[in-house]
């Protein structure tokens, strides 16, 4: 009679290794998952800082009377309006932009955010860094004065310069 020895078989050693890879691929999934959406929810936060101070910046020039000024908002790198910029705000645009960074580029007066991750981001840009780009805009609406109509300042918003979309 043979002994039986004890330990795994080839068969039970190769189910083991199967298993414990889906396992690591599903985990690896929901990790870049999980980090894919706090950068979303980081840029999402920080976007809604710099509408914030524009707006701010907005109100204090038409309470201060300077509301010809505020067609140089459109200029202004939106940076120089906070007290403490973001922790991820790499200054001016470089040649070659860091992933998960604000930047201002001068060139075309836009604030840039360099996507780390982005797999469900939809863009309309063509190369092979994912940007999503602002630019700050006054709106003007009419306001009767008296028996006039003139243009006054409707507001200021940052808007997108393309189309984008994060599922």
């Amino acid at each position: 009679m043979k002994r039986r020895e004890k330990g795994f078989s080839l068969l039970e050693l190769a189910v083991v290794a199967v298993v414990l890879s889906t396992l690591l691929a599903v985990f690896l999934d929901r990790l870049t998952f999980y980090q894919e959406a706090a950068e979303r929810a980081r840029f999402e936060a920080t976007l809604s800082v710099f509408k914030t101070a524009l707006q701010i910046r907005l109100a204090n020039l038409i309470l201060e009377r300077r509301e010809g000024e505020a067609k140089l908002l459109e200029d202004e790198n939106p940076t120089l309006w906070l007290s403490e910029k973001p922790t991820n705000y790499a200054g001016d645009y470089p040649q070659r932009p860091e992933v998960g960074n604000w930047y201002f580029d001068a060139a075309t007066r836009e604030l840039v955010y360099v996507v780390n991750l982005g797999r469900g981001l939809a863009t309309e840009s063509r190369n092979d860094m994912k940007q999503l780009r602002f630019k700050v805009l006054v709106t003007y609406q009419a306001v009767h004065a008296g028996a006039r109509q003139i243009q006054g300042i409707g507001g200021v918003i940052l808007r997108p310069s393309g189309a984008y979309r994060w599922s």
